[in-house]
């Protein structure tokens, strides 16, 4: 897993010069999710970067549509759209928008108006019989469309659904649990009848295990996350939710990566 590790940096770094250059937000939430998507890319999902939209392929959802930046950069590393393209985050005419939008190469849907992805999940994992995975931010829990979802799931036995769940414990407006408590978060999901594995959001052997895992339920993965992980001043920073770092700031994030 080494090589994976030295890869998040690399897609951490892309992140990080997109959202300085652009002075965008959304930088501590697209730090915490890099692990998780960078295991998907790497060892789980069956998709032709190649051939996006063929029908034979696993479907990929990442609900959390502000953190735009880290799966365009993921995206980047992984061949479905060139490296140039990340200097027109944000930018007008540029396609790779400041919210997930679906006119780029291996994005299923656009997303960012919180609380549908697990909706449409459902609904292709159902159509289609292919394995779907989706990413959810955990203040995006607080919406009711998702638990009507978590309903809807296993009462379909949709097996071939996987859900995580990026649990960093700051939302927008403050801590997860202050806003709105989610807690017990795993038993809410297990009463809904879901297979529940709560791991490390950081480790990928733990993330590997987790998605490979074997169930007659759908799963739903509660990956302990750390907001603005990989920086040290913006991690467990409610700030870097909406912040972009400054000269100074982005230099001392830089070399940090560059460990």
């Amino acid at each position: 897993m080494s090589e994976l590790i030295q890869r998040s940096k690399a897609i951490r770094k892309n992140i990080l010069d997109m959202i300085y250059t652009t002075r965008a937000s959304h930088i501590g939430s697209c730090f915490s999710v890099v692990d998780i998507l960078n295991i998907l890319y790497a060892k789980i999902l069956d998709v032709d970067p190649k051939f996006p939209e063929k029908f034979d392929r696993d479907f990929l959802i990442m609900s959390k549509g502000h953190a735009a930046a880290a799966l365009y950069s993921a995206l980047a590393h992984y061949n479905f759209i060139p490296f140039h393209e990340l200097a027109d985050y944000c930018k007008n005419g540029g396609r790779l928008a400041g919210h997930i939008t679906a006119n780029v190469p291996g994005i299923e849907l656009s997303t960012g108006a919180l609380g549908h992805g697990l909706s449409v999940g459902c609904g292709i994992a159902l159509a289609t019989k292919k394995k779907v995975y989706i990413i959810l931010s955990d203040g995006e829990c607080d919406e009711g469309s998702i638990w009507e979802a978590a309903l809807f799931a296993p009462h379909h036995h949709l097996n071939n659904l996987t859900v995580v769940i990026d649990y960093n414990k700051i939302q927008s407006f403050g801590l997860i649990n202050e806003v709105l408590n989610l807690e017990p978060l795993a038993k809410k999901w297990r009463s809904f009848n879901w297979e529940v594995l709560e791991v490390d959001g950081h480790n990928y052997n733990d993330l590997y295990t987790a998605f490979t895992y074997q169930t007659n339920l759908p799963k739903v993965i509660i990956a302990h996350t750390i907001k603005g992980k990989g920086i040290s001043f913006m991690e467990n920073n409610l700030a870097w939710h909406y912040r972009s770092p400054d000269e100074i700031q982005y230099d001392q994030a830089l070399k940090e990566l560059s460990k």
